[in-house]
């Protein structure tokens, strides 16, 4: 992307720079999807964090004339987008979840789950009581767990994960939220780690997107781990592992509540008749199952009693 030095002197204020940047990006056929959903949000979300300037800014400040010290960091900044294909939370360095800042970066997915309106909403009614102890599986950075602890403050709050660069990435943010004594950090695949432990609530975004699906994905999709998106031939393979093993570590009346995206018709051939609600989201987003312990210990029950012989 090559623009004179006119070009570039002429952005004289903030609209100018977001303009410009929406009109770079779209030329270049960027994708989103990383918390904007178009050309025109990244860009503004962009210049005003380069300049440390506030989302909510009043319009008036959109007409503020820019410094040339300040056009040139900004530019820099909106062409690192086009020609690294990152997307926008890796080139700051946060993303933002349920309404919270979080540190991300190439170690671990950028936060967007619907899950964050469950959070918002208390899981309710999908549960009855505040859970007393969680765990947020497959944590990635620990957005949701995080988020789930300050929602339930007498809640204690595991985030399990496998990927130890991951944990990192989370370790730092129960760091930023000041969440030390209320929420620990469990190293391991899956439950393994976990034995003996119980809990009232489990939430977790795991990998499932379909190999085939996954080698499709635009740039900016492939900048964030493999091992947290893909996950076999129907992207069910960690999936069924949750399925078979939640169970034994949800207490009484516990419940599981599970992200699988857009892989709804390969979790229903893979899972069939399994007794699950799929809630609806009022700002967006869909694919999060939700399954009570017993639902689950029932149909894990049907799913291996042998078939009855039919008489002839």
């Amino acid at each position: 992307m090559t623009d004179p030095v006119s070009e570039l002197q002429a952005l004289r204020t903030v609209r100018d720079l977001v303009r410009w940047g929406a009109s770079e990006f779209a030329r270049a056929g960027l994708s989103f999807g990383h918390g904007s959903e178009n050309a025109l949000d990244e860009a503004f979300h962009l210049v005003l964090w380069q300049l440390q300037l506030p989302l909510d800014l009043p319009t008036v400040y959109l007409e503020a004339n820019v410094t040339d010290s300040e056009r040139i960091a900004v530019t820099e900044l909106l062409r690192r987008r086009v020609l690294t294909r990152k997307p926008a939370p890796y080139l700051t360095g946060e993303a933002w979840f349920a309404g919270l800042p979080f540190h991300v970066d190439e170690r671990v997915l950028i936060p967007r789950s619907p899950i964050a309106e469950m959070i918002a909403e208390g899981f309710q009614p999908w549960i009855s009581d505040a859970p007393g102890s969680i765990l947020d599986l497959c944590s990635g950075s620990g957005c949701i767990g995080i988020a789930c602890a300050l929602a339930f403050p007498d809640a204690s709050v595991d985030l399990a994960e496998l990927d130890a660069h991951a944990l990192q990435v989370a370790a730092r943010n129960v760091h930023r939220h000041g969440l030390e004594r209320q929420v620990s950090i469990v190293s391991g695949d899956l439950f393994k780690p976990l034995a003996g432990r119980h809990f009232d609530l489990i939430v977790t975004n795991p990998p499932y997107v379909p190999f085939a699906e996954w080698a499709a994905l635009s740039p900016e999709y492939r900048h964030e781990p493999r091992r947290a998106l893909e996950a076999g031939v129907d992207g069910m393979d960690i999936v069924a592992r949750i399925l078979a093993e939640a169970p034994t570590h949800l207490r009484a009346g516990g419940t599981l509540v599970c992200e699988i995206g857009g892989s709804q018709d390969e979790f229903d051939a893979r899972f069939p008749k399994i007794p699950v609600s799929w809630p609806e989201f009022a700002n967006g987003g869909d694919g999060v199952f939700v399954i009570s312990r017993e639902e689950l210990i029932g149909w894990n029950e049907r799913r291996r009693a042998p078939a009855k012989k039919s008489r002839k």
